[in-house]
């Protein structure tokens, strides 16, 4: 295995209690704190102090847990649920006839992304783009993007796309085409404050509501027949 697989290998099964792109942030907001506080500038202290915080729990990545069966579709990400809204082949790039399920992600929520159900990755795609805020509907159609396609034990397709926000810079991804993965497995980050959104089979039964709050990897959305 490369060096980048391992990497990668190591941030999907992370045991620290916050991602290690976060690292870089904390080490550079806690030594800014350090210096205003050497040189006494109290007032800067304090602010670089709850910034360094803040960063902190921004990069916060808990253990997740879930019992659910093999079909049920679990949440890709914690947030709110934005809309729920059948469509047609032209928006995701399908044949058949879809659910999209758009989760709106603050900056107070872990930003850490899961996988919704055990799969194959099939393919993905990066779509440079705009930084609309993330609330937004033009968000989904303009702003940079990261879609994965993935493909149930059945030859069911599931498409989840990592979409960046308005003041969101970076999408990681850290799986590859062609990996098996499980429901719950960590696959990637985007901060900071995004949208991360599914398009399930048109026949699956969708148990969450718009305004829900979800959480990655424990609440599942729905189930496929």
């Amino acid at each position: 295995m490369s060096s980048h697989g391992k990497l990668n290998n190591s941030r999907i099964r992370n045991r620290w209690p916050l991602a290690r792109e976060g690292l870089p942030f904390i080490v550079i907001s806690c030594g800014v704190t350090f210096l205003f506080y050497y040189l006494g500038l109290w007032f800067l202290t304090i602010f670089a102090c709850i910034l360094s915080a803040f960063i902190i729990f921004f990069f916060r990545d808990p253990e997740r847990k879930n019992a659910a069966n093999n079909h049920a579709i679990l949440a890709p990400a914690d947030g709110r649920i934005l809309e729920i809204k059948n469509i047609q082949g032209d928006e995701n790039q399908a044949s058949t006839p879809s659910v999209k399920v758009s989760i709106f992600m603050s900056v107070f929520n872990v930003h850490v992304n899961r996988i919704p159900i055990k799969s194959a990755i099939k393919k993905i795609t990066y779509h440079p783009g705009k930084f609309f805020s993330a609330n937004l509907d033009k968000a989904s159609r303009y702003n940079e993007k990261n879609r994965v396609v993935l493909e149930t034990s059945d030859s069911r397709t599931i498409i989840l796309t990592q979409i960046a926000g308005l003041i969101a810079r970076r999408i990681s991804c850290w799986i590859k085409e062609g990996d098996r993965v499980d429901a719950g497995q960590r696959f990637g980050l985007i901060r900071f404050g995004s949208r991360v959104e599914l398009y399930l089979p048109g026949d699956s039964q969708v148990i969450v509501q718009p305004c829900q709050k979800v959480r990655a990897g424990e609440t599942v959305i729905g189930y496929l027949p």
